[in-house]
């Protein structure tokens, strides 16, 4: 099987449940404790042994951009501070020299559509695709899980945790075949955002992917779908006639970033698993018990 060298990180949205915070911020951009989302999810492609990563961004997310960027003042003003830590820290998180691509999707058809918009960059090789507002953590890393199993098996594979079967609306959820390998499972059929009560299960498709390059000749064929969008999951779909598909069910904890509260749950996780803030962060928690009592 080819190497997963290339991912794709569909950052356009407008985060509209963070509004007005994100009129002048991009989403991935927000951050949990002292690092931001999307750079959560890059260091997991990196780890993972991603070489070129693809950012599909829009209209006024030019900070993302920014943000991977030399910032020579900044930088030299820590140095003569005598911060040379923070200077260095800084410093580590600038890419290679062309390991990072930015593109524009110029309008907001839908997540199938954003990665679409890579396939002149990807060519005829598979690639992983990572949302940033699903932050998952834990010492299993699922990207670098999911591209062991591409490697053994090939075709596409996706990552999916349980969900509340009233929620199956919100998601992409696959359909398995009842013969799982481990935590690898075989999957008959997947179908984005069913109605509860008409979904084939509750495992739901949460932001990783890794896949064949077919699945971009399927993109270019796929018509709108769920909200009127062009649907990843409908590629995938369109592409097991000839692409077989397996999911890996994820074993570390998963925060839905894209809403407040789910943020808010990964930003206490997070500052808990950090030996210099977790106290502060207990103490916090213990003098807003009273409040919620109240």
């Amino acid at each position: 099987m080819s190497p997963i060298r290339t991912a794709v990180f569909p950052v356009a949205g407008f985060g509209t449940r963070f509004l007005p915070a994100t009129k002048a911020m991009p989403k991935v951009l927000l951050p949990v404790v002292d690092r931001p989302l999307i750079q959560f999810a890059v260091d997991e492609a990196i780890n993972a042994g991603i070489e070129s990563l693809i950012f599909v961004t829009g209209r006024g997310h030019a900070a993302i951009q920014d943000y991977f960027d030399v910032s020579y003042e900044l930088e030299r003003e820590l140095v003569d501070r005598g911060k040379t830590d923070l200077a260095e820290k800084l410093e580590a998180l600038r890419p290679e020299p062309g390991q990072f691509s930015f593109i524009r999707q110029m309008e907001p058809l839908g997540l199938g559509h954003a990665v679409w918009c890579a396939r002149n960059l990807i060519g005829n090789e598979p690639f992983a695709v990572l949302l940033a507002d699903e932050l998952i953590v834990g010492e299993d890393p699922p990207l670098e899980t999911m591209i062991d199993v591409h490697g053994r098996l090939g075709g596409n594979v996706v990552l999916v945790d349980e969900v509340d079967p009233a929620k199956t609306d919100r998601y992409g959820i696959v359909e398995p075949s009842g013969n799982p390998e481990g935590s690898v499972i075989d999957v008959v059929d997947v179908i984005e955002k069913p109605n509860p009560g008409e979904a084939p299960s509750n495992l739901a498709i949460i932001g990783r992917y890794v896949l064949d390059a077919s699945v971009m000749d399927a993109l270019s064929d796929t018509e709108p779908g769920a909200g009127g969008e062009i649907q990843l999951t409908d590629a995938i779909r369109l592409s097991m006639a000839s692409t077989r598909l397996r999911a890996v069910t994820n074993t570390g904890t998963r925060f839905d970033c894209g809403s407040p509260s789910g943020f808010l749950r990964a930003t206490a996780h997070v500052a808990l698993g950090d030996p210099e803030l977790r106290s502060t962060m207990h103490s916090i928690l213990s003098d807003l018990e009273p409040m919620e009592d109240a």
